[in-house]
């Protein structure tokens, strides 16, 4: 059976919320870890930026799933077979 751009769609909005999921717990992870005394400033500053993009990224993925889901939930429109142009079908 042929799957449809809806199924494709699904199946990518699902995708982007497991990977989500997982920007999640690279955003929790802690810093500092026991054991390893000073950390160079560097290392604690590679760290935190991780943590920024991670946390970024997942924001936009969230976005983007919510923009699609809400282009799916909106019906789309028929050509109502006129010969009217695109100024005079939306005229009011």
């Amino acid at each position: 059976m042929k799957k449809s751009d809806t199924d494709y769609k699904l199946q990518i909005i699902a995708a982007g919320r497991k990977a989500v999921d997982h920007l999640i717990k690279v955003a929790e992870e802690e810093i500092i870890t026991g054991g390893e005394g000073d950390l160079s400033a560097d290392r604690l500053k590679n760290a935190a930026a991780t943590k920024k993009i991670a946390i970024f990224d997942a924001f936009e993925i969230l976005s983007r799933i919510q923009a699609e889901e809400e282009a799916m939930a909106m019906p789309e429109k028929k050509d109502d077979g006129s010969k009217k142009g695109f100024a005079e079908r939306h005229s009011k």
